[in-house]
């Protein structure tokens, strides 16, 4: 049986992984005196005596937590910004990459992605790999995702007795400052960071990431779009491809259909002179809990997708 901690398991993320793992036999959680999560030295002990550290603390804390740790053989998940861009992390999207995919298994420090970034780097990584969009490429992007991403306090502000902003959609990170800037374009091979317009909607969960091509950007156009996320993505049981166009989903395209999933889907939508390409999946699942949860499975040696909604 496999050991393994959460710090901040209080938070969103937290309380995610732990519903993912709390009924599995092959997973003892270990559960810190509610008293004393925030001791320095009671953290220590646990960080220090598990297989399994899963981090769901903001960045400073997420890095203090790293220093604590002596045990060599502890194995870290951290869900924070803090180590997304770093060399020495392996990034926890295995399927972006057939580089990520061999390092995970053996992995002593893992990043598990941002949530937005997770569909900006599903949609535009492959692009560039394949040489269909240029490295120095100028792009645009907007993110449709559920309030639960701001965490407790936004949670609290949409579903309590709150003036009527916090009952519609807005548009955040207005300065262009948006945390998740920096790794995608670190980790798509951009050069440049993209102009980002996420928006929180009034559902609790779900996200829709988009963005938008005229085809004389992309070589090949919308149908070499098109097979190069179907080659991608064919084998992947955590990406699904198999309603890419837009003839299958009806014209439109909802961003909280896989609310309380583990799974994403790809969509390229337009014609030959202009398309949208558009990530779909849960904020709370493949762009957090789910993908850490992946990412643990894959280091144990387990199915991936074990313990998780697909």
């Amino acid at each position: 049986m496999h050991k393994v901690f959460i710090d901040g398991r209080e938070g969103t993320t937290g309380l995610r992984i732990v519903e993912r793992l709390e009924g599995r036999s092959d997973i003892e959680l270990m559960l810190i005196d509610e008293a004393l999560r925030k001791d320095p030295a009671e953290r220590k002990k646990y960080l220090n005596s598990c297989d399994i550290a899963f981090l769901c603390l903001p960045d400073a804390a997420a890095m203090e937590a790293v220093s604590m740790i002596e045990n060599k053989s502890v194995r870290v998940i951290d869900t924070s910004t803090a180590h997304r861009t770093n060399p020495d992390w392996v990034y926890g999207f295995p399927e972006l990459k057939e580089e990520l995919a061999a390092r995970l298994p053996k992995a002593k420090r893992v990043a598990v992605p941002g949530c937005h970034a997770s569909g900006f780097n599903a949609l535009v990584a492959p692009l560039v790999e394949a040489g269909a969009i240029n490295s120095d490429a100028l792009i645009t992007c907007f993110s449709l995702t559920g309030y639960s991403g701001g965490g407790k306090k936004m949670i609290a502000e949409y579903e309590g007795d709150a003036i009527s902003e916090f009952k519609s959609p807005r548009i955040y990170a207005l300065a262009q400052q948006h945390k998740h800037l920096r790794e995608m374009a670190a980790i798509s091979g951009l050069k440049n960071q993209p102009v980002f317009s996420p928006i929180v909607d009034d559902f609790y969960s779900g996200m829709l990431v988009s963005v938008p091509f005229f085809a004389s950007q992309v070589k090949g156009g919308i149908e070499a779009v098109k097979k190069i996320y179907l080659d991608k993505y064919a084998s992947s049981k955590m990406v699904d491809v198999s309603d890419i166009s837009a003839e299958k989903v009806g014209g439109m395209l909802g961003s909280n259909n896989l609310s309380g999933r583990d799974t994403m889907q790809i969509f390229v939508c337009g014609n030959e002179e202009r398309f949208t390409v558009s990530a779909r999946f849960d904020n709370l699942g493949k762009g957090a809990s789910g993908a850490a949860v992946q990412c643990m499975n894959i280091m144990l040696g387990l199915d991936e997708a074990t313990g998780l909604d697909i």
